[in-house]
C-alpha cells in the first residue's frame, strides 16, 4: 500500500467520503479510503432518516447517476413517507426512517464489495502539495500515501470543538478526535477557511417514554422505495414515530440555561444552520411562539434509541434534562446522551470550479461539509460528482458537469461554487428555478443516459429506463387515441364530483382532470387491460400521469430551460481579464474576477452582476 501511487485518495468514510470512493472506483480508478475509523463509515451522526424535502430528489439522482445512498437507505429503512403528496409532483418528496447500525452496516459492506476499493485507518494531518499539485497526503503515523487526485471529504471534523454548556473539548463528532493539521497546510497554500456550527439533540431511552401522550407518525399506507434498482423492495412492516410539543413551561426552563450556553455567551461565534436551529435559537428568534414540534425517532428495529428531533441544543446537560421532562411523555425520561454543538473548519466553496476541483490546487477535490453544506445527502451527492470526476481527469476525459436544469445536484454544486454561503446551506424546492423538470420520479430518465455515457452507470440500468420510458410513451399514446363511453365513466366522475360526459371522449382529456387521479382511471376495463397485457408498473403510471396533468407546464420550463442553455453555451476564457472591461461596474469586475465563471450564465448569477453587466459582457463575447 505504502509504495503504490493510488489514482485517487480519498480522506474521509462519511456519506461524502463513501460516494467518492465507490464512484472513483467504480470508474475504474484505483481508489484508496482513508479514513479514522473504519468502524464508523457511513456513520449517520444526526438523525437517522434520509431524504425529506429536495433531499429526497437529490437520493434518487444519486441513485439515478450509480451511487450507493438509495440501495444502502431502501435495505435498512424502518419506515417510508413521500412528503407533499397533496401538492404538485414537483414537490412530491420521499423519506424514509433508516436502522443507524444497519445502515452504516450495509454501506461498509457494499464498499468492501467494490473493486478497485483499498481500505485504510489512520488520521490524515497534511497534505503533500508541489508546484501547485496535489501528490498525495501524511499521516498522523508519518506515513506518506501517493496519489494522482486527492478528495477531501472531512466532514465536521477539521479541528472540529465540542460545546455542552459551559464545557468545551476537541472532537469531531461525541467520542471521536478532531481532525489537525489537514486545515493549516491548505491556509498556506493561500486558501481562505472559515469556522461553521452544527449541533444535535439528545438520544434517550424509549422504555422511559409515554407514548400514549404523543400524536402516531406511521408510515405510508403504500409505501414506495427510493431505488430505481430491482434488487430492493418496498417495505412490507413498518415502525412509527411519535410527535410531541414543547410548551411556556419548556421554553421557560430552558432560558434558565441561556447564560451558561455558547450560543449566547459568546463562545460559539460562527454561524449554524438557519433551517435547522436549535431550540435554545428557537425560543429567542420566535419568542412569541408558545410551542415546537419535538419528532419523536426510533433509530432502529431493535434498539431501545430514540432520536429527539427538533430539540436540537448545546444547553447544561441539567437543562436539557429538566426542560425535556416537561414535554408531553418525557415526564420519566433517561438520557442515553445529552445533545452537543460543533463548530468546524470550512472553505468558502467560491475557491472550487463545477467539478468540485479546487482553483489554486491541481487534482485536489472537496466534498461535502468542508463546502459549507449541511446535509447527508447533499455531502453525498457532492462525493460522488468528485469521485467521478477525480477518475475523468486521471482518465484525460471531458468533465461530467451537470447544469441546473438537469438536477438538483447541478443546482446545489452551482449554487455553492458561484454564490457561495457564509451559513450552512441546505436545498429546498425553491432554490431550483426549474423543480417541475428535476421531479423526484424521473430522476432516473434525466440522468442515467448522462451517466450511462461516462462508463458509469451500468447497461441493466440503461436497459430500464429506455423500458420506462418507451412503455411510457405507449401508456399515454394509449389515452390519446382511445375513448370511453359515458355509461363506463360517469359513475367514476360522479364519484369523484366531476362533470359526467354525454357522449364518447378521449381517455387522455378525462385522466387530466384534477379530480381524478390514476386509481380512477385504472378501474375503466380497457385501461386495466392494456397495463396488464403491456406489464405497466407503479413507475411508469406515475410517470403517464404526471404527463398527462403537467405537460404543460413541463413544456414551458423546457423552453425556459433552453433559453438558459444559450446563455450556458457562451463561454468565457479563463484568461479573461474582467479589470479592463471599464463599462463594468467596479463590483461585478471584483466579483467576477473572484468567482472566474465559466459562462454568460453562470456569471448572470452572481450576487452583484447586474443585467447591465451580462449585456456588456455578451458585447465583449462577440454575441
Amino acid at each position: 500500500m505504502f509504495n503504490t501511487v493510488y489514482d485517487v485518495i480519498v480522506v474521509g468514510g462519511g456519506h461524502a467520503g463513501g460516494e467518492a470512493a465507490a464512484a472513483a472506483a467504480n470508474m475504474g480508478a484505483h481508489t484508496l479510503l482513508v479514513t479514522m475509523n473504519l468502524q464508523n463509515i457511513a456513520q449517520m451522526s444526526c438523525n437517522p432518516a434520509m431524504g425529506g424535502i429536495a433531499k429526497g430528489q437529490i437520493v434518487r439522482e444519486i441513485d439515478a447517476l450509480g451511487g450507493y445512498s438509495a440501495i444502502v437507505t431502501d435495505k435498512t429503512a424502518i419506515q417510508f413517507k413521500m412528503l407533499n403528496k397533496s401538492k404538485g409532483p414537483a414537490m412530491w418528496s420521499p423519506r424514509a426512517q433508516s436502522d443507524r447500525m444497519r445502515f452504516a452496516e450495509c454501506w461498509r459492506t457494499m464498499l468492501e464489495q467494490t473493486d478497485n476499493l483499498d481500505f485504510y485507518q489512520d488520521m490524515v494531518n497534511g497534505l503533500l502539495i508541489e508546484d501547485g499539485k496535489i501528490i498525495g497526503v501524511k499521516t498522523a503515523l508519518g506515513i506518506e500515501l501517493k496519489a494522482k487526485a486527492v478528495i477531501i471529504t472531512a466532514g465536521t471534523f477539521l479541528n472540529g470543538l465540542i460545546h455542552i454548556g459551559d464545557k468545551t473539548f476537541g472532537g469531531g463528532r461525541a467520542g471521536e478526535s478532531a481532525s489537525v493539521g489537514i486545515t493549516e497546510d491548505l491556509v498556506k497554500v493561500g486558501f481562505e477557511s472559515g469556522r461553521m456550527k452544527t449541533g444535535t439533540p439528545p438520544r434517550v431511552d424509549a422504555r422511559s417514554l409515554d407514548f400514549s401522550k404523543m400524536i402516531e407518525q406511521p408510515g405510508d399506507d403504500n409505501p414506495e422505495k427510493f431505488s430505481y434498482s430491482p434488487d430492493t423492495k418496498s417495505l412490507v412492516k413498518q415502525r412509527s414515530c411519535y410527535m410531541s410539543y414543547t410548551s411556556k413551561e419548556v421554553h421557560d426552563l430552558l432560558r434558565t440555561g441561556f447564560d451558561r450556553s455558547p450560543m449566547f455567551n459568546g463562545r460559539i461565534q460562527s454561524i449554524g444552520p438557519r433551517y435547522c436551529p436549535s431550540i435554545e435559537d428557537k425560543i429567542d428568534r420566535f419568542a412569541t411562539k408558545e410551542r415546537h414540534q419535538i419528532f419523536v425517532e426510533p433509530e432502529g428495529w431493535e434498539t431501545v434509541e430514540i432520536y429527539v428531533n427538533g430539540f436540537s441544543t448545546s444547553l447544561p446537560e441539567d437543562v436539557q434534562d429538566k426542560a425535556l421532562r416537561k414535554v408531553a411523555g418525557f415526564e420519566n425520561v433517561k438520557f442515553l446522551r445529552y445533545g452537543y454543538a460543533i463548530e468546524y473548519d470550512y472553505f468558502p466553496p467560491t475557491q472550487l470550479t463545477h467539478t468540485l476541483e479546487t482553483k489554486l490546487v491541481d487534482n485536489l477535490y472537496f466534498a461535502g461539509q468542508i463546502n459549507g453544506t449541511t446535509g447527508y445527502e447533499e455531502a453525498a451527492a457532492q462525493g460522488l460528482m468528485a469521485g467521478v470526476n477525480a477518475a475523468l481527469k486521471i482518465q484525460e476525459k471531458e468533465p461530467f458537469i451537470l447544469k441546473r436544469n438537469e438536477a438538483y445536484i447541478g443546482v446545489l454544486i452551482d449554487d455553492l461554487i458561484t454564490k457561495g454561503t457564509e451559513e450552512p446551506y441546505r436545498m429546498f424546492t425553491s432554490r431550483a428555478e426549474y423543480r417541475t423538470l428535476l421531479r423526484q420520479d424521473n430522476a432516473d430518465l434525466r440522468l442515467t443516459p448522462l451517466s450511462y455515457e461516462i462508463g458509469f452507470a451500468s447497461k441493466n440500468r440503461m436497459d430500464r429506463v429506455i423500458e420506462k420510458q418507451l412503455k411510457t410513451d405507449l401508456f399515454v399514446k394509449f389515452l390519446i387515441e382511445t375513448s370511453v363511453k359515458p355509461e363506463v365513466i360517469n359513475p367514476i366522475l360522479e364519484e369523484n364530483k366531476t362533470a359526467p360526459i354525454s357522449q364518447s371522449m378521449k381517455m387522455f382529456k378525462i385522466a387530466a382532470r384534477p379530480q381524478l387521479d390514476f386509481t380512477d382511471i385504472q378501474k375503466i376495463p380497457s385501461v386495466a387491460r392494456f397495463i396488464e397485457e403491456n406489464n405497466i408498473d407503479f413507475e411508469i403510471i406515475e410517470q403517464t400521469e404526471v404527463h398527462v396533468k403537467y405537460a404543460g407546464y413541463i413544456e414551458k420550463e423546457k423552453n425556459q430551460a433552453d433559453k438558459l442553455n444559450r446563455l450556458e453555451n457562451v463561454a468565457i476564457p479563463s484568461t479573461f481579464d474582467y479589470s479592463k472591461v471599464k463599462s463594468l461596474s467596479i463590483e461585478a469586475r471584483q466579483k467576477l474576477a473572484k468567482i472566474q465563471p465559466t459562462s454568460i450564465s453562470q456569471a448572470s448569477r452572481i450576487s452583484g452582476v447586474s443585467p447591465s453587466d451580462v449585456s456588456v459582457l455578451l458585447v465583449y463575447m462577440g454575441r
